[in-house]
């Protein structure tokens, strides 16, 4: 089942295309045949987590789920058919699938969840759109700059709905934190750091025997083939996230798997969404691992270092961020703060500190962001509405770009200069070729 690539070269004629919305009522109450229906691709941990989220909604239905490790396929769909049967919904009736086209050609599927390793998530993101469905895609949203602007354009090409796994968005703290940022509540921002790990390195792992029913060649896809190690792949159900992503030829390091989370904070704080950093620079020295800067148009920059989780500075005080964690000072002064693991910390909690400088600083905000109270919710509205759910393909796309422009000015230590407006290298920087990949044939994007 050869895959065509015929996206890019199809782009005019799905945009002149008529769109005709799915004829189905979106409610609590759907009965069966009514429900939006679900193939999950890549069951990892990840997906298992996902998946479990999707089953609990009463407007989906799942019916084929795809991997190419035989174990983590088979209890896939285990789950899903036991699902169902203790429902009094049937059971039985879950495909499984090896390979992703499979479970794409069925046109009962109106969406599918993809949580791959990041260098297979434009070519299955971009064969669900070619075939008219929408997509919940993990972060990072591709694993170079071409496919992102790839699919930046397929998404509204093909008039899809498509969802970046970056949850962050959905949480209160980084949106509260966000608004603060852009009405001001600091001033005016001068710098932001955003914390997390090592960029990508180039895969050096032994050989080691494979166990039968891994089709190691269908893990490999796109990227330089290479001799099987449980490291990348994990044989089996596994509870814990492979280390194929600090790998170059798979993933990116932490700078595209915790950063796709931290620089899509900094871009949302900064109201970048719809654009991007101007100029990259490298750390001072070749090989370090920190250091790298982004640098926006306004001379704001965002620098990789150790720290937070994201920092915003500006002239009137400091914003930090993370998960379960917030603190915003001004002028010198506390006015909320919770960390986590302090003692003050038992007398609040972060609720109660977001709540608090919500209240004292945004009651009469001029500037309100997206909300999304679950980000697996928000990807169902919009399906049934159609609007551009809060890490949309725009977001998604963007966020990857800048961790992928950050690494590059890890890999080769160059200063890079950036047009957000083109996607292209400019003032003689940089190199065409770094914005993509050689694929492996039949692959490509």
């Amino acid at each position: 089942m050869p895959l065509s690539r015929r996206c890019l070269l199809k782009v005019a004629a799905a945009a002149a295309s008529p769109f005709v919305l799915p004829a189905r009522v979106w409610s609590a109450e759907s009965k069966p045949n009514s429900r939006l229906t679900m193939g999950f691709v890549g069951m990892g941990t990840q997906n298992r987590y996902l998946l479990g989220g999707f089953l609990g909604q009463p407007s989906v239905q799942v019916l084929a789920v795809c991997d190419v490790d035989t174990t983590r396929r088979e209890a896939s769909k285990k789950r899903v058919d036991e699902y169902y049967a203790e429902r009094g919904a049937g059971g039985g009736q879950c495909a499984a699938y090896n390979d992703f086209r499979e479970l794409i050609d069925r046109k009962d599927i109106d969406a599918v969840c993809i949580a791959t390793p990041d260098h297979w998530h434009a070519i299955i993101t971009l064969a669900a759109l070619e075939a008219g469905k929408d997509v919940y895609c993990e972060k990072p949203l591709t694993h170079n700059i071409h496919e992102a602007v790839a699919l930046i354009r397929a998404v509204d090409a093909h008039r899809r709905v498509l969802q970046t796994g970056s949850m962050q968005r959905s949480s209160k703290e980084f949106r509260v934190a966000c608004e603060l940022v852009q009405n001001g509540a600091i001033g005016k921002v001068q710098r932001v750091e955003c914390a997390f790990g090592d960029p990508g390195i180039p895969c050096d792992l032994p050989e080691e025997p494979m166990e039968p029913g891994l089709d190691w060649n269908l893990w490999i896809g796109p990227a330089p083939m290479r001799p099987y190690n449980s490291v990348l792949s994990p044989r089996g159900v596994h509870n814990h996230f492979p280390n194929w992503r600090a790998y170059r030829e798979f993933g990116g390091g932490m700078v595209t798997d915790w950063g796709a989370h931290h620089l899509d904070i900094a871009q949302w704080g900064l109201g970048m969404d719809a654009s991007g950093p101007v100029e990259i620079l490298p750390p001072e020295k070749p090989g370090a691992k920190r250091g790298a800067k982004l640098v926006y148009a306004n001379g704001v920059v965002v620098e990789h270092k150790d720290g937070f989780g994201v920092h915003f500075f500006g002239t009137e005080g400091e914003i930090q961020v993370n998960r379960g964690r917030f603190t915003f000072q001004r002028d010198g002064q506390w006015i909320a703060s919770f960390i986590g693991d302090r003692e003050e910390d038992k007398k609040t909690s972060c609720a109660a500190e977001v709540q608090k400088a919500e209240r004292a600083f945004l009651k009469d905000a001029k500037i309100k962001l997206y909300e999304s109270r679950n980000h697996l919710g928000n990807f169902l509205d919009c399906v049934a509405s159609r609007e551009k759910p809060i890490t949309s393909e725009q977001v998604g796309g963007r966020s990857a770009i800048c961790c992928h422009l950050m690494n590059l000015a890890y890999y080769h230590h160059q200063k890079l200069k950036w047009d957000p407006a083109k996607f292209e290298f400019v003032g003689g920087t940089g190199d065409p070729k770094w914005l993509t990949r050689d694929y492996r044939s039949p692959w490509k994007v």
